[in-house]
């Protein structure tokens, strides 16, 4: 007895069995959202491996996601609905998850046939809309995410305003909702992050450096930027710097030329090193027409950038009290271009702002409580105690 005890105590405990999520995105390239689980994916620890699908085939942000990482890259089955349905779900069962994710309204269809598998736990997160629906939600989509959303195990929201949507349009279990901010890596955005070649390219420029950092879409609305930019621009006042690549930049390029602000807009495609970047701005700027808690923004506060912003979704929540106050109606380009020339006027007054965001991004954004709360509901754990939150 005593030698089979012993050797029980020597033998090696049996591998831990992997966890498996399907993950299912409208498009998995650079975005906030790609970024953002990309981020959270190569933070957690454990047995778990990825499949990740990206419904219309691009899989850029997959440089973001740390090596060693189990993941995979599946192509997901096509069809048109309601045949698509069925489809999904054979692939489902095939695939045998542990939790389905699914992201944001372009992945809705794995959302509904999440019902046909019965006893898959499926979780949606919702984070924003593109611009059709940047002013009101549409009916047809509203009735979809009702059905759609009805059987799953939560609707994980980053901001206050898609709770009272979900709510209230959608029809959505209250109970079933979960506010959960975004989180920043406040280690790798930080005032002091700034690389010397970086730096030293726009080094020998004196003027203030004023800019965004977001893909060229049309709901960002960086046409909004250039026009209320424009007045200050014109009178040598700064350097507007876009970094971000997409469909809009030709006519952005085209807009800037109109207004006779090009020679000092400088659009630099995409930026990998966004951490190097943000530290160079003097003013960040936010001028889309629809956002919710955007990831640039919180990269913005930890780098102690001083923030222009438009008041979109929970953007006046996310900002430092002191900071808020310069948030401006979205429609209200002259209003904008105030904040701008007082912001540029006032070193000092940047310099106060930039310090109280970073303070708030210390305060309620780390990265680290965001992933051990995305841990948890993977897992279909209690939630920890601390988990990111707006005021």
């Amino acid at each position: 007895m005593a030698l089979a005890q012993a050797a029980a105590k020597e033998a090696p405990a049996a591998p831990q069995r992997s966890r498996h999520f399907v993950h299912v995105f409208p498009t998995f390239a650079y975005g906030g959202v790609p970024i953002r689980i990309a981020d959270v994916i190569s933070r957690l620890d454990g047995p778990y491996r990825h499949s990740i699908l990206s419904l219309n085939g691009r899989i850029d942000a997959k440089s973001r996601i740390a090596e060693g990482v189990d993941v995979h890259f599946p192509q997901p089955p096509t069809g048109r609905l309601p045949g698509l349905l069925p489809t999904v779900a054979r692939w489902l069962k095939a695939a045998q998850p542990d939790a389905l994710l699914t992201y944001n309204w372009g992945a809705i269809e794995w959302a509904l046939s999440s019902r046909l598998r019965r006893g898959l736990r499926h979780i949606h997160f919702e984070s924003g809309f593109g611009p059709e629906e940047a002013d009101r939600q549409l009916p047809r989509r509203c009735l979809f995410r009702r059905l759609a959303l009805g059987g799953s195990e939560r609707l994980v929201v980053p901001s206050h305003l898609l709770v009272g949507i979900a709510t209230e349009q959608w029809h959505v279990d209250p109970n079933k909702i979960l506010l959960l901010p975004n989180g920043v890596n406040l280690a790798r955005y930080r005032p002091d992050a700034g690389k010397p070649d970086m730096l030293a390219k726009f080094g020998d420029d004196p003027r203030p450096l004023v800019g965004t950092v977001s893909p060229l879409r049309k709901e960002k609305a960086l046409d909004r930027l250039l026009r209320a930019a424009a007045p200050l621009l014109r009178e040598d006042r700064c350097t507007l710097l876009i970094a971000g690549e997409g469909a809009e930049r030709p006519t952005l390029e085209a807009l800037a030329a109109d207004l006779g602000i090009a020679s000092q807009t400088r659009f630099l495609g995409h930026v990998e090193d966004v951490a190097a970047f943000m530290p160079l701005l003097d003013v960040f700027c936010l001028t889309s027409d629809t956002e919710q808690m955007p990831n640039a923004l919180l990269q913005a506060m930890a780098s102690a950038c001083s923030v222009a912003a438009v008041n979109v979704g929970d953007v006046a929540r996310i900002l430092s009290e002191e900071n808020r106050a310069l948030v401006v109606p979205r429609d209200e380009e002259a209003a904008f271009t105030a904040t701008l020339d007082r912001l540029l006027s006032d070193a000092e007054l940047r310099r106060t702002l930039g310090a109280a965001n970073r303070r708030q991004a210390e305060r309620n954004y780390d990265l680290q409580d965001m992933v051990a709360a995305y841990e948890a509901l993977f897992l279909g754990k209690t939630l920890p105690q601390k988990i990111p939150r707006t005021e």
